[in-house]
């Protein structure tokens, strides 16, 4: 008889539009494909993960892609399963089904129970990082996990040939000429500055695209398809942004590109000078992408993601001079809602040889460490 691969349960809300689902897809395939893992994923919003990976069939329940079992969470038999994985990830607390549960503490030997945290540079993260905790009525084990930016954390989600492939596209003049086809734009003249612009809708976008107007060089504004649509209609005087449309004034085109699958968006992170960002996925892969990027965190009580803000712009920065670090500092504060992004674009802009400098010297010190997926292999594998 074959012997079967462990099988590992992730479960996942979509809380933040896609970035929940992105990491959580993201750490299945690689478990799939990287370490012979049986994955099944259990995700409440298919239509949400429709979006990132085209090959899943947002109207089926029960679904096998690219190596994983991919199941709407929701439905009787999904809330009901009875076999639990040996390893089972809760993805940042979402919760797991009362019935689930049941069946974990019914095995003789409990699975592994890993609640996936969000991602964090603050210090405090790795003093909790791989912390247990008892259940409160069941004999079961929850273990923190803490993605994070050092080795005492769990890492960063990579796959074992990412900066390959990176640097393979960028060698490549084919591979973005079809990238460029693909988005449904023409390739960008030689002298533009290119930038992604991925955001929430609450940013203080109309400073900062005022500024770019007046851009030298000029700039060629990639905006996904739905965001800040409303912040967008406006300021363009109703232009109707939509994939394939461009809006220019002055020295700036806003140029609107479909929203596209994971991989895909990867290589849009790729050709750009400067990529916006926002949530936690594509903060993660705009660092893999070793350009200078900036960070839109996702809104919380309290002000909540100031103190993570501060802590990355700290840790990242460390290493930058003053100048350069004080800059990516303004527009990064002005950004989330703290200041005036305009203003503190035109210190960025200087400071860029320095940023995209840094940008590659901090990928580099990342790759070196440990990745998220092979750090949680490891970890459960001390536990089963």
């Amino acid at each position: 008889m074959p012997v079967l691969p462990p099988r590992w349960d992730i479960f996942c809300t979509v809380v933040d539009n896609y970035g929940d689902i992105g990491v959580a897809w993201r750490l299945a395939r690689q478990l799939a494909g990287e370490h012979a893992i049986a994955v099944r994923l259990f995700v409440d919003d298919m239509h949400a993960l429709a979006r990132l990976a085209p090959e899943i069939d947002a109207a089926t329940i029960e679904q096998r892609a690219r190596g994983v079992d991919v199941r709407r969470w929701g439905c009787a038999h999904a809330d009901l399963a009875a076999d639990p994985g040996i390893v089972v990830v809760e993805a940042f607390g979402c919760g797991l089904p009362p019935a689930y549960l049941g069946a974990m503490a019914a095995r003789g030997r409990p699975p592994v129970w890993i609640n996936l945290e969000y991602l964090s540079a603050e210090s405090w993260i790795e003093g909790c990082h791989g912390l247990a905790s008892r259940h409160a009525t069941l004999p079961l084990t929850r273990y923190f996990f803490f993605p994070g930016f050092t080795a005492e954390s769990g890492g960063l989600l990579r796959e074992h040939d990412l900066v390959a492939r990176r640097d393979q596209f960028r060698a490549a003049p084919r591979a973005r000429e079809a990238l460029w086809r693909m988005l449904g734009i023409a390739a960008p003249a030689p002298e533009a500055r290119i930038v992604s612009l991925f955001c929430y809708p609450n940013t203080p976008l109309p400073s900062l695209l005022d500024a770019w107007t007046e851009s030298d060089p000029p700039i060629l504004c990639l905006v996904p398809e739905g965001t800040a649509n409303a912040m967008l209609e406006r300021w363009t005087g109703g232009a109707g942004l939509r994939a394939g449309k461009r809006f220019s004034r002055g020295r700036l085109t806003l140029a609107a590109v479909p929203f596209v699958a994971q991989d895909d968006y990867d290589k849009l992170l790729w050709v750009c000078d400067i990529n916006f960002v926002r949530g936690e996925d594509s903060f993660v892969r705009a660092q893999w992408a070793a350009r200078p990027l900036v960070w839109h965190v996702y809104p919380q009580t309290e002000n909540a993601h100031r103190l993570k803000l501060d802590a990355f712009l700290a840790r990242y920065g460390a290493a930058l001079p003053p100048d350069p670090a004080a800059a990516l500092g303004s527009l990064a504060i002005a950004w989330n809602g703290e200041g005036d992004a305009g203003a503190a674009w035109h210190q960025f802009a200087a400071a860029l040889p320095a940023l995209r400098t840094h940008a590659e010297s901090w990928a580099e010190a990342l790759a070196v460490q440990s990745g998220l997926a092979e750090g949680l292999v490891k970890f459960c594998a001390d536990r089963v």
